[in-house]
């Protein structure tokens, strides 16, 4: 046996070893690793008001704890509004459910012609085994319910925590990461950092005006139908259409059309109408001209950056795919090398199987992008065409 193969051996198990306790230990850690990563993203988008407070002589303590208060002032009462608008709303639901039972089996009976009753329906309901063993799932998983609440605060803590750290932080955080680093990589990660605090400010406050420009229509609309609870609705519009990504929208406006549908049939499918309108008016129009300038990249690029950030993380990669891949875009755009695009016709999508043909449109695309004064030079126009021809 050679000499060096034991101790080839024992470096293999250890690395073996090693690598099953960091594998162990990175499953362990997933959450906390999840909830770092979201917080450092909230630190990225509030840097900005942060730094505009810490310029004008405030303690950066003290300007990120103002804007946090004001974000936790904000989502309380948006959930108080919201709670109120859904409690009294399913109490008017309760209220009026026979009236909905009796045009359902008054209608079922007109149209298959029975003779149900809502007696018997009810009494079918209640008696049914179904029902017995959903409310016993019911009771048995109330527990449950309250273990996920309880943990989804402590997430939620943690991720407040966290950014707030990282945002009261952050000047001393980028000097601890640069003390490691020589000074061209320092320029690079400063670079970069400064980047994604754009990038991620820039994409939360386009999607807070587009949230706000899309609250507006749909409260217009639902007064315009005299939907009930119309500005609680055109919150939740606003705020679950633009940071939900994908499925977003289709939340979005669900709530609204059952509320719609409650007063009137036809104003659910307004609703829907609307939605769908106003979807791809934000797609095509209002969109692309907010979120030019502050995160620049080609829709399918982002569809795409969202699936893959679903399929690696689940809602927190769908969440921080767009400014994650706009950060990544504009840091590598500085390095990428950019070239003159050559004057050719296939550049411009054409495609002509005749060359003879190709060559006169070619000529006559030419002429127009370098068209003579009108008056001047007609002879020589002429000329050029015949030749060309």
């Amino acid at each position: 046996m050679p000499r060096w193969l034991p101790r080839a051996m024992v470096l293999a198990l250890a690395l073996f070893a090693c690598f099953q306790l960091g594998s162990w230990a990175f499953h362990q850690l997933i959450g906390l690793l999840l909830n770092i990563l979201i917080a450092f993203f909230l630190a990225l988008a509030i840097e900005p008001a942060v730094g505009r407070m810490a310029a004008r002589g405030m303690r950066r303590g003290l300007a990120t704890f103002l804007v946090f208060f004001a974000v936790l002032i904000a989502g309380a009462g948006f959930m108080v509004l919201l709670g109120s608008m859904l409690a009294g709303q399913i109490v008017d639901m309760v209220e009026d459910f026979p009236k909905y039972l009796d045009s359902v089996i008054r209608w079922i009976n007109d149209t298959f012609h029975t003779e149900l009753s809502r007696v018997e329906v009810q009494d079918s309901l209640l008696r049914s085994d179904w029902l017995r063993k959903y409310v016993q799932n019911s009771a048995s998983g109330v527990l449950d319910i309250s273990a996920t609440v309880l943990g989804g605060l402590f997430k939620l803590l943690t991720i407040f925590l966290f950014s707030f750290y990282f945002a009261a932080d952050g000047p001393r955080l980028r000097r601890a990461i640069c003390s490691v680093l020589p000074p061209a990589k320092q320029t690079e990660v400063l670079r970069a950092w400064e980047i994604a605090v754009d990038k991620t400010g820039g994409y939360l406050y386009s999607r807070g005006l587009m949230a706000l420009i899309s609250g507006v229509a749909h409260y217009i609309l639902l007064e315009i139908l005299g939907v009930p609870y119309a500005p609680a609705l055109a919150v939740w519009v606003g705020l679950v259409s633009q940071f939900i990504p994908t499925i977003g929208t289709y939340l979005a406006g669900a709530l609204p059309m059952l509320i719609a549908f409650t007063v009137n049939p036809w104003y659910a499918l307004w609703v829907l109408g609307f939605v769908v309108i106003y979807q791809q008016f934000e797609n095509y129009v209002l969109q692309p001209k907010l979120t030019s300038k502050t995160v620049d990249i080609h829709p399918a690029v982002a569809f795409g950056s969202v699936v893959a950030g679903t399929a690696l993380l689940g809602a927190v990669g769908a969440l921080i795919a767009i400014p994650a891949v706009a950060t990544l875009q504009a840091f590598l755009g500085a390095y990428v090398k950019r070239y003159a695009v050559t004057d050719d016709p296939r550049v411009h999508g054409l495609r002509l199987r005749d060359g003879r043909t190709f060559a006169r449109v070619w000529h006559v695309l030419r002429k127009g992008r370098n068209a003579p004064v009108a008056g001047a030079g007609g002879r020589n126009a002429g000329a050029d065409t015949d030749d060309g021809a």
